[in-house]
């Protein structure tokens, strides 16, 4: 109700200006309610998509592992075999050298008293050996004649010899054998010295 002096007009007028006034004070508050409502769910679904990309990763992670666990297991199988058998090339090579020795054996058991079999068949039986050790990548080292190397032979002993160049392998005593480049054993040698002075000779006689 208004005052007495004012119009029922006068006053549904006022009423009308009063609704309008609130309705534009709240208009506002139920626009920030949306707006507060949307950034919500946006934000859940960004944590919805997150958590997924998370669960994906996981996955992958996990898949990975087990991976790299079979890996490692297959590896320790395949070493663990190429432990077992890493001779077994060389074996297979050693049968028929074994076979050589037993014939050999059998013959000089039969034989009386020609020896001439039985040398060839040991000639056969090393050519078959040195190539067995070729293959698996043994070399013999048999350096007579050629230059003393200290790195490959060894010297038993150290003579004079006129026939031969100072330093020189006269005999081999001991062959040697390397492996892939490697040394396995040294060849056992003698070496040719330089003949001394004739000078010197006179001198030790006389003294």
């Amino acid at each position: 109700m208004g005052s007495d002096g004012q119009t029922d007009q006068e006053v549904h007028e006022e009423e009308l200006v009063d609704n309008t006034e609130e309705a534009s004070v709240q208009e506002p508050v139920n626009g920030e309610l949306v707006d507060d409502e949307v950034e919500a769910v946006d934000l859940q679904a960004e944590l919805d998509a997150a958590n997924a990309r998370a669960d994906e990763n996981w996955e992958k992670v996990l898949l990975a592992k087990a991976e790299v666990e079979n890996i490692r297991r297959r590896t320790q199988k395949d070493v663990e075999k190429a432990h077992r058998f890493s001779v077994e090339k060389f074996a297979k090579d050693m049968l028929p050298v074994v076979d050589s020795i037993e014939m050999g054996q059998t013959a000089a058991s039969e034989s009386t008293n020609d020896v001439s079999a039985i040398v060839e068949g040991m000639d056969l039986t090393h050519k078959q050996l040195i190539s067995s050790l070729e293959k698996s990548g043994v070399e013999q080292i048999n350096p007579e004649g050629a230059v003393f190397n200290a790195d490959l032979h060894q010297a038993i002993s150290v003579v004079p010899s006129p026939k031969h160049e100072p330093n020189t392998v006269i005999q081999v005593f001991q062959k040697g054998y390397s492996l892939n480049g490697r040394l396995l054993r040294p060849a056992m040698v003698i070496v040719s010295q330089a003949q001394p002075p004739a000078d010197t000779k006179k001198v030790d006689e006389q003294a």
